[in-house]
């Protein structure tokens, strides 16, 4: 295995991750030298357990969203100015041993999304016919196919995260970020990653969520 990359940066949210967060950090460090974890205002065990690990870790003080989350992160990678980010949740849903390939699809695109294929996996239906819904819009939005636009394990480059200006608070944030560079020109690629769905359950919330998702779609509809 070749060395860990000392210019891309690890950003994990957290929010009560405790039986998970360690373990993917551990994977991660394995290809990536700089782990940060947010974590949203945990009330379990997730302190204790990235105090374990050698990733850097700031806390909110209350439960802001996972927008508000990637934001922070995304601030300290962009004050330091690394090539990459590569996000992904602290949930177990992702694996870390994919990134490699994630990092490669940035020789050829700006933003790579680690894309899952639903279909005969474990995920449920409803899940499976909401990810197609939100990802047809998204790509219509932003002017691209994109295939998998919930996901969060993505890969991203330095330049599009300082040339775009984010202003969504909680789950809208991954939509918006992908609605706006594809509308700059950025562009947005896929790499196929496993589909991981165990026993952990969904933090979006049924009503809200689905509502800001609403008014993120009228929103961008103004934006040039």
């Amino acid at each position: 295995m070749c060395e860990p990359s000392e210019k891309v940066i690890a950003l994990i949210c957290a929010y009560n991750e405790a039986k998970y967060i360690r373990k993917i950090i551990e994977g991660t460090l394995k290809y990536i030298k700089l782990v940060l974890v947010i974590d949203d205002c945990s009330t379990d065990n997730t302190s204790e357990e990235v105090k374990k690990t050698d990733a850097l870790y700031i806390k909110h003080d209350v439960n802001k969203g996972k927008g508000c989350a990637l934001k922070t992160g995304f601030s300290y990678f962009i004050e330091d100015k690394y090539d990459a980010i590569v996000t992904l949740d602290g949930d177990g849903q992702h694996d870390p041993d994919e990134i490699p390939a994630l990092l490669e699809g940035l020789k050829k695109y700006d933003i790579v999304i680690g894309t899952r294929n639903k279909f005969g996996t474990s995920m449920p239906l409803i899940r499976i016919f909401t990810n197609f819904s939100c990802s047809l819009i998204v790509s219509i939005l932003a002017f691209t196919w994109i295939q998998d636009s919930q996901s969060g394990y993505r890969a991203i480059k330095y330049e599009v995260l300082k040339d775009i200006s984010l202003v969504s608070g909680r789950f809208n944030l991954e939509s918006e970020l992908l609605i706006r560079a594809g509308r700059r020109g950025y562009k947005i690629g896929a790499v196929p990653v496993k589909t991981i769905y165990g026993d952990e359950t969904s933090k979006m919330h049924p009503i809200k969520d689905p509502l800001r998702f609403i008014g993120l779609v009228f929103r961008s509809l103004f934006w040039w």
